[in-house]
């Protein structure tokens, strides 16, 4: 059991919310960073953290925990209230996660002890080739060119993967788990200040884009806004299919086919067949499992960003952040530099092992570790890739991944736990929809150059059937023999793995409460980049003088979520970055 103790910093994201709340309203940087942006909201004034003797849900809004709460209490398993949390989700936060989009799951099975992966990432279809997005001069396409193109979308995976985990470990049927999303959909629901301001955004273009533009339109010729009853009859009808028949209510049939057809329009249409659509499967395996400190975390295997978060963790694994805090630069700066280390292996060799050889074990060798952290010393200096045992010859990586995602943790009556990422890839996806839904803009997580200058090929290079590598990394903490300790994830681009460091060392480390670990600003240290959320002038100042100037122009957004065992029962953070909450019975 965590004991937490608070710590001075929580303060700041009241800050990290104005700041970011700004943000939408001024614009700024690149087109890279406006997703980024997007994402960001204004500051909570209710409680989103929760405290429950029995079962815990804490999800990115309201609505979405509720009804995993409800489903709880009626006895349903984690996994069942996973099925109707993300059936909400897709209904109410359709800038972030739905049908049309993919995830990544770990599942805790309380009675074994055991960790499972599920895996419900998208794939391209057998007609895409490593030219994918390339244009006719031999260059790269600008990124959003591709996002709007029929080319972007991938077969989606996470209904697929629901559908697979529900059998393993539901309790409830099924179709009754998809009736509170229906019904919401039938009846309306209130536009959250969050998904108006999604509407509203001008920074990227999907909101204007012809079918998002089309839904979120009132009969008078206006947008929607916060307050506004908005209803989605075909979303309801969809569910209505996918209750009935499962995943192949989406995958294959009418709604298959309005997918296909949607993306063989203009402009750069797919070749997504409904042959591709039929023939996917998710994937369950064994979790990627390594200690950390005295506990063990686990996450997805590859091509997740389980193995860029678990890196990382090995690097501060040998450091001495454990014995510091977070209001000590040299613990920031120790985290920045782990970060970077992570990121330059995980751009290098990750991708999809079903075809790349990802050299998993080379990289999480202690020794191999080790010898990485030791290149932390006292200021930043240039950070390159190593070489692990196993390690092939990759280019170097060229990947873009905005951040229209979101995440969920839920432990049930019986001590089971989801931890679930699940995503659409940017905001509203590709800005097309079918059905009442969002499809994916998801291959857009491939390297768009397809090889290094010299020949040498990219681990995420584009593939006929090939999955993307993701940076989603949703995370369960146990102790060694097997009991449940913590579980923690969140959206936000390639941005999350430092998100999730972040809340598993104020966790783990520095032994903050999930509320507290969660609002404490953000640090993500890629390359020779440092953005940061704001923090206070003296460790600024001390990061500065180590050679690691913070960029603060910006506020990187995240929308985690986390629950830890505390008490007797389960105490839950949300994020005060977005709209949600941790609550429980």
């Amino acid at each position: 059991m965590l004991q937490t103790r608070k710590k001075p910093l929580r303060r700041l994201f009241l800050l990290v919310g104005v700041t970011a709340l700004a943000l939408v309203a001024t614009g700024g940087g690149g087109p890279g960073a406006a997703p980024v942006r997007a994402e960001a909201t204004a500051p909570q004034t209710v409680d989103q953290s929760g405290y429950a003797r029995h079962a815990m849900v804490a999800a990115a809004n309201p609505l979405a925990t509720q009804v995993g709460v409800d489903v709880l209490k009626a006895g349903g398993s984690a996994v069942d209230a996973a099925v109707a949390i993300q059936a909400v989700l897709g209904l109410v936060e359709p800038q972030s996660s739905g049908l049309g989009g993919g995830a990544f799951m770990v599942y805790y099975d309380a009675a074994s002890r055991k960790v499972t992966a599920y895996d419900g990432r998208e794939k391209a279809p057998m007609g895409a080739t490593g030219r994918l997005f390339m244009g006719d001069d031999g260059k790269p396409l600008p990124f959003f060119d591709a996002v709007l193109g029929g080319i972007s979308t991938g077969v989606p995976g996470a209904v697929a993967m629901l559908d697979m985990a529900h059998r393993d470990h539901g309790k409830l049927p099924w179709a009754g788990l998809l009736k509170p999303a229906e019904k919401l959909a039938e009846d309306g629901f209130i536009v959250s200040p969050r998904l108006a301001g999604m509407i509203a955004l001008k920074q990227v273009p999907q909101p204007s884009a012809p079918d998002a533009k089309r839904y979120f339109t009132k009969a008078d010729g206006t947008p929607y806004v916060a307050g506004d009853r908005l209803k989605n009859p075909a979303y309801a009808r969809t569910l209505q299919r996918i209750a009935k028949f499962g995943a192949s209510g989406l995958l294959t049939g009418p709604v298959a086919q309005d997918i296909v057809d949607r993306v063989h329009e203009g402009p750069r249409p797919s070749t997504l067949t409904l042959a591709d659509l039929a023939a996917y499967r998710p994937i369950r395996q064994s979790a990627l499992c390594r200690p950390y400190r005295i506990y063990v975390v686990c996450t997805p295997q590859a091509p997740s960003g389980g193995p860029g978060l678990q890196i990382a963790l090995g690097v501060l694994n040998q450091t001495d952040i454990g014995t510091r805090g977070p209001d000590d630069a040299k613990a920031w700066f120790e985290f920045a530099q782990a970060s970077r280390l992570a990121y330059a292996d995980r751009d290098r060799y990750v991708g999809d092992p079903a075809q790349v050889q990802v050299p998993v074990e080379g990289l999480l060798d202690p020794a191999y570790l080790k010898k990485r952290a030791e290149l932390i010393g006292e200021k930043a200096g240039p950070v390159t890739f190593g070489m692990p045992e196993g390690a092939p010859a990759f280019g170097p990586d060229a990947t873009a991944e905005p951040g229209g995602t979101s995440h969920f943790v839920i432990v049930d009556a019986q001590g089971n736990v989801v931890s679930m990422t699940t995503t659409v890839e940017s905001i509203f996806g590709s800005g097309r929809m079918v059905d009442g839904f969002f499809l994916n803009n998801q291959l857009t997580d491939f390297s768009f150059s397809p090889n290094d200058s010299d020949g040498a090929p990219a681990a995420n290079a584009p593939a006929p059937g090939k999955r993307p590598r993701s940076s989603m990394a949703p995370a369960i903490v146990l102790t060694p023999d097997g009991r449940f300790v913590a579980a923690a994830g969140s959206p936000g681009g390639s941005s999350i793995q430092a998100y999730n460091l972040k809340v598993l060392v104020a966790l783990l480390d520095w032994k903050m409460s999930p509320q507290d670990s969660v609002a404490l600003p953000n640090l993500v240290a890629r390359g020779d980049r440092y953005s940061a959320d704001p923090f206070p002038q003296p460790i600024m100042q001390a990061l500065a003088e180590r050679a690691m100037p913070l960029s603060t122009a910006r506020g990187e957004n995240s929308g985690l979520q986390a629950i830890i065992v505390k008490d007797g029962g389960y105490e839950g953070g949300a994020d005060p970055r977005r709209e949600g909450r941790a609550r429980g019975f």
